[in-house]
């Protein structure tokens, strides 16, 4: 995702659908709407103002409050005000300054997303299997593309696109409706099995002709090579580029990366992109997995109102059955098999059976013992006392050990060390341990303020710097170092 000033700045164009008078300024931007799809672009103040006073929430409405209004909507950049100084005969009248209005591009689009919001129930979505079959057509038409003019190309290119855009958008706006729960809690009604079979029907049908249509636009788009699709791309772009516009500069790089984006994201729809499953496999089986819950539903409400009938013959039944028995012993018989034992207690556990077999029962099997512990709080489970293990000889042992490592090391790094300093820049060829243990005691001093610190056996020393940057080379049995020439001072 690319964050660029486009998207972190505020849209001030839109604050006219929460400020406090909206009832009044979506009113006035919505003639202006009206007016502009009439091919009316220019008004003026008196047009607008005789226009609300026609309804019955502009009663009281008066000229200075929509003079306010509209310069209010100037201001966020809702309306676009061209002083008209044609009508103007006198100084007096230049002075009052007589506007004309107009929609902002922004506007446009803002009042255009409104109505489709305030129709949304209207207008509902659909699986239309007749965009799969034009998008089918129209991408047969690819390599021919390569020969045509931009124009052409360009037509080409925005009625894929557009068919492409309302598959897309159709599709996941009739499976969000699908999956929610006001129609998954209608699905589970008696009433839905009016018209379940067509509804079963329409899926099908939309699963056929995605079927059919997907493999042919999959072995369209796989037989494409890179050079035609380069070339028509090309074309593409030139066609964009070439369209005038008025106040808006589009660079050309984000022209070409629109164009590629939308090319790759329909490939991708058909083809996948090697790491996830195409939308169009997806879009098939989230339409099966709808056609089985349909079905469940549907059994499910069946089996219900069956049940319903067939028990009420076997209380029927029961009844009889009660009815003759002799007395009330036999009753109780009838009672047990028929309903079962009254108050029972079932003790389940995770019992091992000495035999797998089906016809032993319960007296045949070996008896399970449980420890039954008591429901309390205050209830605690004994734990076994273990003494502390006496490790004073392992200890001594231990510090034996240690004792001796460090006073080897003493007497190796006692070689190394002349005149109560090493000098890095003259130690000879010296073992991989050595370097170590140089390297921590010149890490211990360096680190500290005044570069003085102790060995592991008590030794003060101070680590000196090297003059004017003076290196030195230390050879070790493992490699050479290239180090600066420390010296390190025993007191």
């Amino acid at each position: 995702m690319e964050i660029n000033d486009n998207l972190l700045k505020q849209i001030t164009e839109t604050k006219y659908l929460t400020a406090e008078n909206a009832w009044r300024y979506r009113t006035i931007l919505r003639y202006f709407y009206l007016q502009y799809q009439k091919m009316k672009y220019w008004m003026y103040k008196e047009e607008i103002f005789e226009e609300l006073k026609k309804n019955e929430h502009f009663v009281e409405y008066t000229m200075d409050q929509c003079k306010q209004d509209l310069d209010v909507l100037v201001e966020w950049g809702n309306l676009i005000p061209v002083q008209d100084t044609a009508k103007a005969s006198t100084v007096e009248e230049f002075k009052n300054k007589q506007f004309r209005y107009h929609l902002s591009e922004y506007s446009v689009e803002i009042e255009r997303m409104t109505i489709r919001l305030e129709n949304l129930k209207v207008e509902s979505a659909s699986l239309e299997p007749s965009l799969l079959e034009r998008l089918r057509i129209e991408l047969k038409k690819f390599k021919d593309m390569a020969n045509e003019d931009v124009n052409a190309v360009g037509n080409w290119w925005n009625s894929l696109n557009e068919d492409f855009k309302r598959l897309n958008q159709n599709y996941q706006d009739y499976i969000r409706d699908l999956y929610s729960l006001k129609a998954e809690e209608m699905m589970k009604t008696r009433e839905f099995l009016v018209f379940k079979d067509k509804f079963i029907d329409y899926l099908r049908d939309f699963i056929k002709g995605l079927q059919q249509n997907s493999y042919a636009i999959e072995s369209i788009l796989k037989d494409l090579d890179m050079q035609q699709e380069e070339k028509v791309l090309n074309k593409v772009f030139e066609y964009n580029k070439s369209i005038p516009r008025i106040d808006t500069e589009v660079s050309l790089e984000v022209i070409r990366e629109n164009i590629n984006g939308r090319w790759i994201n329909l490939k991708n729809w058909f083809l996948g992109d090697g790491e996830r499953e195409s939308e169009a496999s997806k879009l098939f089986n989230i339409t099966n997995e709808i056609i089985r819950k349909i079905t469940r539903f549907a059994f499910q409400i069946v089996e219900t109102r069956n049940s319903a009938a067939n028990r009420k013959e076997e209380y029927k039944k029961l009844c009889e059955m009660f009815l003759n028995c002799k007395d009330i012993d036999e009753a109780h018989k009838l009672s047990a098999l028929a309903f079962g034992i009254f108050s029972t207690k079932h003790i389940k556990g995770n019992i091992i059976r000495d035999s797998e077999s089906i016809n032993s029962g319960v007296y045949d099997e070996n008896p399970y013992e449980v420890t039954i512990k008591p429901r309390v709080r205050t209830y605690r489970e004994k734990r076994d006392k273990t003494p502390i293990p006496n490790n004073s000889e392992r200890k001594r042992l231990m510090l034996k050990k240690v004792i001796k490592e460090r006073e080897n090391e003493r007497s190796i790094m006692n070689n190394y060390i002349v005149n109560n300093e090493i000098d890095f820049a003259k130690l000879p060829k010296i073992e991989s341990h050595v370097r170590v243990t140089l390297l921590r005691w010149l890490t211990k001093g360096s680190s500290s303020p005044n570069g003085i610190s102790k060995t592991e056996d008590g030794r003060i020393f101070k680590v000196v710097l090297p003059r004017k940057d003076e290196r030195c080379t230390l050879d070790c049995e493992d490699g050479k170092l290239q180090m600066p020439a420390y010296k390190i001072i025993f007191e």
